[in-house]
């Protein structure tokens, strides 16, 4: 389980490079600190983008089913920034599988809020093992 949140989380950080933001605080990270609690929520990646945050979080199966996931999405997608009152982006991220049940229940908030969460799917690429390749090259000098 823990491994797989962690590639999960991994994946996320991607999609935060890919749209421009620098990670600030992630969990299971190396260098970078975790983040703290947002409210009573933990999050999963805390990032930046000049002087735009956002949080990131990933959810899995579990997750999904469980009933305070409104409350906790509606909570985390009205966050504002201190003192310029900016609002912070919410990046979620889910498994292929479970992408339409996530989509369902975001289409439920308010338009206002769901306007402020970016909805990415976490898709898991298998790696092509270099040693496959270097087996069917052939050998040009000796």
């Amino acid at each position: 389980m823990n491994t797989i949140k962690r590639r999960n989380i991994d994946l996320l950080v991607e999609e935060f490079w890919k749209q421009g933001y620098l990670t600030i605080s992630r969990k299971f990270g190396t260098y970078l600190p975790e983040p703290s609690k947002v409210g009573v929520f933990e999050v999963d990646i805390v990032a930046r983008q000049r002087k735009n945050y956002a949080i990131g979080i990933t959810l899995n199966y579990a997750d999904l089913n469980d009933p305070s996931l409104i409350d906790k999405l509606n909570y985390l997608a009205t966050r504002q920034t201190k003192y310029s009152n900016k609002r912070v982006v919410l990046f979620v991220g889910v498994p292929t599988g479970f992408y339409k049940n996530a989509k369902a229940l975001i289409d439920i908030l308010n338009p206002e809020i769901r306007n402020n969460i970016k909805l990415f799917e976490i898709i898991d690429r298998s790696m092509i093992s270099t040693s496959r390749i270097k087996k069917k090259e052939k050998v040009l000098f000796s």
